[in-house]
């Protein structure tokens, strides 16, 4: 059970999963109509008699036509929600000033508050890896147990990888939240630290 002063979505999971899945249905959609128009531009500059388009026009719209694929982007939107999370839920506790002692505080506390459920998490005395496992993570926990709906899994992992990178960079570290699933709904999030110079 989390402290008092730790928000919970424990009675919010189905606004929050249908929410969800919308974004992520949006983001998918967004992308296969930019690679649509993107190859539609491509495909009447090349059967254009005006040959006046030149090639950095073309470079310049295939950078912003298909900048980010729908995971990046809802990754995106998961680093700002932890970002904002975090400190609601770091406001009440002494300052952090270890490294361990932020991870811990984001693998106790904020996993508790962000997902709704504890991790088993490893600390590895000398290494920039850090290995949170959630044996039931609720973004997946919907899905079918087994191995035939992994590749589809990914994708609800993006935003749950956001915020915990998010919540990091707001502590001062920087990292990469990288999520795997062998089983559903088991999933592992491999953090790697960024230490700085």
């Amino acid at each position: 059970m989390p402290p008092p002063s730790v928000p919970s979505l424990l009675g919010t999971e189905f606004p929050f999963n249908f929410l969800h899945a919308e974004i992520i249905k949006y983001y998918i959609e967004k992308h296969e109509a930019n690679k649509a128009k993107r190859a539609e531009f491509l495909e009447s500059t090349r059967l254009s008699e005006d040959s006046q388009i030149l090639e950095s026009d073309r470079n310049v719209y295939n950078h912003f036509a298909l900048r980010g694929n729908p995971e990046t982007r809802i990754e995106a939107l998961g680093y700002r929600v932890g970002y904002a999370l975090v400190e609601k839920v770091a406001r009440d506790i002494p300052r952090l000033s270890t490294e361990l002692e932020k991870m811990k505080f984001i693998c106790k506390d904020f996993w508790m508050a962000a997902f709704g459920n504890s991790n088993s998490a490893q600390f590895p005395p000398f290494q920039n890896i850090y290995v949170v496992q959630d044996n039931k993570f609720f973004t997946v926990a919907s899905l079918a147990e087994g191995t035939q709906y992994l590749k589809e899994a990914a994708i609800y992992l993006a935003f749950p990888a956001g915020v915990v990178r998010g919540a990091l960079a707001n502590l001062g570290i920087k990292s990469v939240v990288q999520p795997t699933i062998e089983t559903l709904p088991v999933v592992k999030f491999n953090v790697h630290l960024h230490k700085s110079v």
